[in-house]
């Protein structure tokens, strides 16, 4: 579809919701296709969600391995490939757990538009940087965990009107996203590609942590749960007062991986006192043990730095989105201190091996 076609869409979505005089403001864009914009129109304030259809298409329920891979990315990942459905179930569904995410004024799921419900500027990161209470909003973000975590993970997901599967984080996926480091990192860093024999040591390494991965509890999981994604919302109680985007992409995971985003943040440092606040939340409110919690984080915490650091390192060599090299230093070091634990030390040992001038050359793009 031509630019021109899609701004006809979007135009003719937003006169039919009753949008199309709102004066719109954009939103700076990230690493997804999708676009924001906020829409004024008089004292009423809302979100212009404009998520074309992805590159690849969603996860079928019960797509094989072999068909998911010639699928592309987001079957083989289990990504929502930007779906307005995906999104308005998973948030329907939150709120009936009494959690907080956008509610849905107008939706055109075909072509991916949507008009929502406008939280505010008050995302985590910004309200930090402002001199909010950092603790405070951390201990707010872990005890909204906690809520949804404790929740049974249904197989379909039902809000807003809309349906969809609540698949598995399983081990293709966590294949595929660990994969994106060894597959991106030498590349960026100049390296050539690993051996055949470096290869088969990596895929013994990562099915190693794969492998302790899906023995652990599941928990309906948001993935990308952290400051830039999370909105302080002062005026409302409990857990409700975090509130929620990015949240089409969810999967049946585990509570390690969200608290990994939240706390081994690429973006900003999360101070021990905040990360000591939202563990402590989540502790209280679910009952868990301290021990067993830290160790599933430190674990799936490892695999998503492997991710996240294979996708900075894909956005720079493959995109140019240059900016992508200043988080890399900070996620390096989220990797070092994961792969610390003596259960990790194959990985470890293998990370040095593939990327040995990884770390110097991450603190020269800073």
């Amino acid at each position: 579809m031509s630019i021109s076609d899609r701004l006809h869409l979007r135009e003719n979505f937003l006169r039919t919701a009753g949008w199309a005089e709102a004066t719109r403001i954009a939103f700076p864009g990230d690493a997804s296709t999708r676009s924001y914009a906020r829409l004024i129109k008089g004292d009423a304030r809302a979100i212009l969600m404009d998520a074309p259809p992805g590159e690849s298409p969603p996860c079928p329920p019960d797509a094989d391995a072999a068909m998911r891979r010639a699928m592309g990315w987001n079957a083989l990942a289990r990504l929502a490939a930007s779906r307005v459905d995906a999104f308005f179930a998973i948030a329907g569904h939150c709120a009936d757990l009494g959690l907080s995410a956008p509610g849905l004024y107008a939706a055109d799921a075909v072509h991916g538009f949507a008009v929502l419900e406008d939280f505010g500027d008050g995302v985590f990161a910004r309200e930090i940087e402002a001199g909010a209470d950092e603790p405070l909003l951390y201990a707010a973000a872990g005890e909204a965990l906690a809520r949804l975590h404790e929740a049974p993970a249904p197989e379909l997901v039902v809000g807003n009107g809309f349906a969809w599967p609540l698949l598995s984080f399983d081990r293709l996926a966590l294949e595929a996203n660990a994969d994106l480091f060894v597959n991106w990192v030498p590349h960026y860093l100049e390296r050539g590609a690993p051996s055949d024999a470096v290869l088969a040591r990596w895929e013994r390494a990562r099915d190693n942590l794969i492998d302790q991965a899906m023995d652990l509890p599941r928990a309906m999981t948001l993935r990308d749960y952290h400051a830039e994604n999370l909105v302080w919302l002062a005026d409302r109680d409990g857990p409700a007062r975090v509130g929620l985007l990015d949240i089409q992409d969810a999967v049946k995971g585990w509570a390690g991986w969200d608290f990994s985003m939240l706390l081994h943040d690429a973006r900003r440092d999360v101070s021990p006192a905040a990360a000591e606040a939202a563990l402590g939340a989540y502790l209280d409110r679910s009952g868990r043990a301290r021990q067993a919690l830290e160790a599933e984080i430190a674990l799936l915490g490892a695999l998503n730095a492997l991710r996240i650091c294979g996708v900075f390192a894909r956005l720079v060599a493959r995109d140019g989105k240059m900016r992508y090299q200043h988080f890399m230093p900070r996620e390096w070091a989220h990797l070092r201190r994961q792969l610390a634990q003596p259960a990790l030390a194959e990985m470890r040992a293998l990370v040095a091996e593939i990327a040995p001038h990884g770390l110097a050359r991450f603190k020269e793009s800073v």
